[in-house]
């Protein structure tokens, strides 16, 4: 196989009728690294909307137990990209979504714009550090698949095309990032989290590594100095570096899946889908969407 041979794959296919598949093919063969980095910063982006940090502070799920709650997500979103929508494992992880997400007041438009940075935000990564762009049937096709997503989710006045997430969430972010105490906590921890990954002595570099990944309105609203040219050009220089050796690696054989990454930690024994994430407090529970089993259905 060549280097370029799986988007000549992805090509071939229609990207509102195959989405799942092309999307699962640059997912887990082509940027399984680079998606991983880039849905991480879409979380971390929608806790500077007030209205999502101060929540998530509340919930203390990423402040006082940040590693489960990175593990959960991560995992339930791996199991819907990895088993589809209407399998029994994508039905749980689907479910176990939703009632976490019933259990609090979340509005439709926060729903909606943390649905778009899992869209816009891997395309930007990639324009920047990726070994070569989406092509135009990858973000057609990632479009479909989130807009499924976000469909299976109960979420209504969903973007249609690539171009319409992007819209959506830049108005968004313009609009509503701002400042909050609980929020800047909910960063702070996220920070020490991801620099807990790495040996103690290169957890401060890592810390400094994120911050000069993050642009002018993320520092803003999170009150952090904002880096020096040098740390941004290190940083920069060195994701576009590794960038260029990974386009002269033989392509990957095998498909990557989140739960594989070394960043999971919480379940070294294997998990079960069904028990992933937090449950829904006394009184509240079920499903908010309605399901019903068949193509294109909402799925449980």
């Amino acid at each position: 196989m060549k280097r370029y041979d799986r988007l000549r794959e992805i090509q071939s296919l229609d990207p509102e009728r195959d989405f799942l598949r092309i999307y699962r093919i640059t997912a887990t063969y082509e940027f399984p690294w680079d998606i991983a980095r880039a849905l991480e910063l879409a979380l971390y982006r929608t806790y500077a909307v007030p209205s999502i940090g101060r929540l998530l502070a509340e919930t203390a799920e990423l402040t006082d137990r940040s590693q489960k709650r990175y593990d959960d997500t991560a995992l339930l979103l791996d199991a819907v990209l990895e088993h589809g929508f209407d399998s029994g494992s994508g039905r749980s992880a689907l479910r176990r979504i939703n009632q976490m997400h019933r259990s609090y007041d979340i509005s439709n438009d926060d729903m909606r714009y943390v649905l778009c940075t899992f869209v816009v935000t891997p395309k930007r990564w990639l324009d920047d550090y990726g070994w070569r762009r989406l092509s135009n049937h990858e973000l057609r096709a990632c479009a479909a698949y989130y807009r499924a997503l976000g469909e299976h989710m109960g979420i209504k006045d969903l973007p249609t095309t690539y171009q319409d997430f992007e819209r959506t969430l830049d108005d968004y972010e313009a609009e509503h990032f701002g400042w909050d105490e609980g929020a800047r906590r909910v960063s702070d921890a996220t920070l020490d989290l991801m620099g807990s990954w790495y040996p103690r002595p290169l957890a401060p570099v890592a810390r400094r590594a994120a911050l000069a990944l993050l642009d002018d309105s993320l520092l803003r609203a999170f009150r952090y100095p904002r880096p020096g040219a040098t740390a941004r050009r290190l940083t920069g220089g060195a994701l576009r570096l590794r960038a260029r050796a990974v386009r002269l690696l033989p392509p990957r054989t095998t498909a990557h899946y989140a739960r594989q990454n070394p960043e999971i930690k919480g379940y070294p024994n294997g998990h079960e889908v069904s028990g992933l994430g937090t449950f829904p407090r006394p009184g509240v529970g079920g499903c908010p969407v309605p399901h019903h089993r068949g193509s294109g259905a909402p799925a449980e």
